[in-house]
């Protein structure tokens, strides 16, 4: 455990695939629950088990996370993201949401319809009503080239206007790269 780290109000850390975004939010909820007895922290998991792959990819996580983290309860949540923060935020509770990707990806798929404004408005309104800290883990894909389908291009292009809007309602947004987070608004 870190004991440099601090817990934000709200976090919203950015980072590609395998960068330390996970580790951190992890790390967050460590230094949480050892700051008081009374502490407790939860996990919202967004990600949903459509193959043989990603089956064994959750229950690694969930095998490493209670290793790491053994006091971090997990919550499984694909779609009513605002609804299940309303319900586990509380002053004395962490929320780690991982993560905002997959998240809007299940908005985005065919047997979901297209996400419109309404979940990510909700989602926003439960960030700025919620009493405990939350902790958003998202990817940051727009870094790379144009990507050629139309499908992939609206995906990218709804994941960054995603961020922009949590960013804004975050008191600290980092970026992680290489396992190291940088501060790009709040205190480190």
């Amino acid at each position: 455990m870190d004991e440099t780290l601090t817990v934000a109000r709200g976090e919203l850390i950015l980072g590609g695939q395998r960068s330390g975004k996970s580790r951190r939010a992890e790390s967050l909820a460590a230094v949480w629950l050892a700051q008081s007895p009374r502490h407790q922290a939860v996990l919202i998991a967004t990600g949903q088990a459509h193959d043989a792959e990603m089956r064994e990819r959750i229950a690694r996580h969930q095998r490493d996370r209670a290793e790491r983290v053994p006091g971090l309860q997990t919550v499984e949540e694909a779609l009513v993201l605002d609804r299940t923060i309303s319900t586990h935020s509380r002053p004395d509770t962490l929320l780690v949401v991982d993560c905002l990707t997959l998240w809007l990806t299940n908005h985005l798929m065919p047997a979901q319809g297209a996400a419109g404004e309404a979940p990510i408005a909700a989602l926003l309104q439960a960030l700025r009503a919620a009493p405990g800290p939350v902790v958003l883990v998202g990817n940051e894909i727009g870094l790379g080239v144009i990507p050629m389908g139309r499908e992939v291009r609206h995906f990218v292009d709804a994941l960054g206007r995603l961020n922009q809007d949590v960013a804004r309602v975050c008191e600290r947004v980092s970026f992680m790269a290489a396992g190291l987070p940088l501060t790009l608004k709040g205190q480190a």
